[in-house]
């Protein structure tokens, strides 16, 4: 059963739809956990939340749940040790690396691209080298409460069954934390990227419903957790690796667009991009699209990982814990743009066709201002087909700079009213940044 106060048009499920109003998806996830909690305790609801109200802040909560694994930086996987760079792809030109796990576009290579991103020059964020795959022993499992039928497929069985490509944006969650630090001049760690952490492909799959429905779907079902092979962090013991992972609510899980991809603009799944197999949630942050999956984990009841409760959410005085997360839960992306120049560019004098994207978690864009003097004037962009949801739109306007210096914006909103704010509270780990960017550009003479 549920909590009484949590109402679905699904019964016992939020609908995908649902899930577009984070409030009320937060407010839902709390209220489950409360209830769980409670009882698994053996008392009241009423019982618990006087408990709870004597603890700390009231942030308190997990300490009644399971002891979560302890979060390090140490990784005791040998292969990995032996490896230098984490990228096996060679690095494209122009393009900026972080540390040796990350690749950034550079957004002046994208000028007079097509709409998609190549797999060579799309971004990349890994923790580890990719892991060796050997088609022949590679298994994915789906298990748990929320299955009737637990069951394992192999790589063959996957690429035989009915496929479907989607169109759909891969965004880092910390796309744009440099931003942060600029604004509230505080450094952060963690990648400092600008925007370049998001490329757009044709994922091709299947979808993840399939296979759900292989094991025997629970109407129960709840969440489902996604675990990849990428070994992540030491278990609270420090004996054993644990492995990424992260969750969705049962109705993104079964979405018409969410898959289990093995093919990426109709080449087998690169390494760097989760060779052989990893998941797509369009719309949702990069971390949720596990790479190298092996394990589904489908549950009857709410699903709280290190990942969800702690790394995952937005902390920081205008993002109060709330219990059993550390901070506001991230689910969809928001609103960005960029332009299509280097950073800083330099342009010489005379006309010019400027170009970017926008691009936005929860649709499509409907419309893109251009400021070309710093926020004093606005000036509407064309938009370029194709302008898919949960990808990107192209867009451009005519330009004839004299010499001088001068700070491009553009804002986005999509179809949902969402727009780009000029200024973004501050958070801890730098995560979702979505306000106007002010572009340095130099016009010299020609």
């Amino acid at each position: 059963m549920l909590p009484e106060n949590i109402e679905s048009k699904e019964g016992n499920s939020l609908s995908d739809e649902n899930l577009f109003d984070q409030e009320d998806y937060i407010k839902a996830r709390v209220d489950e956990y409360i209830w769980q909690k409670s009882t698994q305790a053996g008392i009241s609801r009423q019982r618990f939340l006087q408990i709870l109200a004597t603890m700390v802040g009231g942030t308190a909560i997990g300490g009644l749940a399971k002891p979560l694994p302890a979060r390090s930086q140490t990784n005791t996987s040998n292969a990995f040790k032996t490896k230098g760079n984490k990228i096996l792809k060679p690095l494209p030109p122009g393009y900026i690396s972080h540390s040796k796990g990350t690749l950034e576009m550079n957004w002046q290579t994208m000028y007079g691209r097509g709409y998609l991103v190549p797999n060579d020059w799309f971004y990349v964020h890994n923790r580890n080298t990719p892991p060796p795959f050997d088609p022949a022993t590679w298994r994915l499992r789906i298990e748990g409460t929320g299955v009737s039928i637990p069951c394992e497929f192999t790589y063959d069985e996957i690429i035989a069954m009915p496929s479907i490509s989607v169109t759909s944006a891969i965004e880092c969650a910390a796309n744009g934390r440099r931003f942060f630090e600029e604004a509230y001049n505080t450094p952060l760690s963690g990648t400092r990227w600008r925007l370049g952490a998001i490329g757009v492909a044709e994922w091709t799959g299947v979808p993840l419903s399939i296979l759900l429905e292989r094991a025997r779907l629970k109407s129960t079902a709840r969440d489902v957790l996604v675990e990849g092979a990428d070994l992540a962090s030491l278990d609270e013991k420090g004996t054993k690796p644990s492995k990424f992972n992260s969750v969705v609510p049962i109705a993104k899980a079964t979405a018409d667009n969410s898959l289990v991809v093995y093919a990426m603009n109709g080449e087998p799944l690169p390494p760097d991009h989760g060779q052989p197999c990893r998941v797509i949630f369009p719309g949702w942050g990069g971390n949720a699209n596990v790479k190298w999956i092996e394990r589904i984990e489908v549950s009857e009841t709410p699903i709280y990982t290190q990942w969800v409760l702690e790394q995952m959410v937005l902390i920081g005085p205008d993002y109060p814990a709330i219990s059993p997360y550390k901070g506001k839960p991230i689910t969809y992306q928001n609103v960005k743009s960029a332009f299509e120049l280097a950073w800083p560019a330099t342009l010489s004098a005379g006309n010019y066709l400027l170009r970017g994207r926008s691009w936005s978690g929860k649709g499509k864009i409907v419309r893109v201002e251009v400021s070309l003097d710093g926020g004093k004037t606005w000036q509407f962009a064309r938009l370029r087909e194709p302008n898919l949801p949960f990808a990107w739109v192209r867009w451009d306007v005519d330009w004839n700079p004299v010499p001088g210096e001068y700070s491009l914006q553009a804002r986005a909103t999509d179809n949902l009213g969402n727009t780009q704010p000029s200024t973004v509270p501050w958070n801890d780990v730098g995560l979702l940044y979505g306000g106007v960017v002010s572009h340095p550009v130099t016009v010299r003479e020609g």
